[in-house]
């Protein structure tokens, strides 16, 4: 499988940033969305399951984040509103082939290459 994600940039905080990540392919079960912030290790943001489009969200994201999936286009979006400076990173998209529920990064097979937010305060 391979990803492609797209949509980061610069932003002001309030503002808003729509990421994508589009699948060369759709033999998975799972797509996430992890970040990276300078010096920190990898979080998870926000997933998205296929099967039946249950979503779940980070607590720091929460009522601020949507995930959503267009299936003709194998594609995932995830609309960031209300950014904030702590926000900012590189984000990226992950999917997994086996079923089940997780957010540890190490249960995700294939990565796209990451697309760098960045929040201005």
């Amino acid at each position: 499988v391979q990803l492609q994600a797209s949509g980061g940039g610069l932003v002001q905080a309030g503002g808003s940033l729509r990421l994508s990540c589009a699948a060369s392919e759709r033999s998975f079960r799972t797509t996430g969305w992890f970040r990276q912030a300078p010096g920190k290790e990898r979080e998870f943001v926000s997933l998205i399951m296929w099967d039946d489009g249950s979503t779940y969200y980070a607590d720091s994201v929460k009522g601020r984040f949507t995930i959503s999936r267009d299936n003709p286009k194998n594609t995932v979006n995830l609309q960031m509103n209300s950014l904030k400076p702590e926000d900012t990173g590189v984000y990226y998209c992950a999917v997994r082939k086996r079923g089940g529920f997780t957010l540890s990064p190490s249960e995700y097979g294939y990565w796209g290459q990451g697309t760098l937010v960045t929040v201005s305060s």
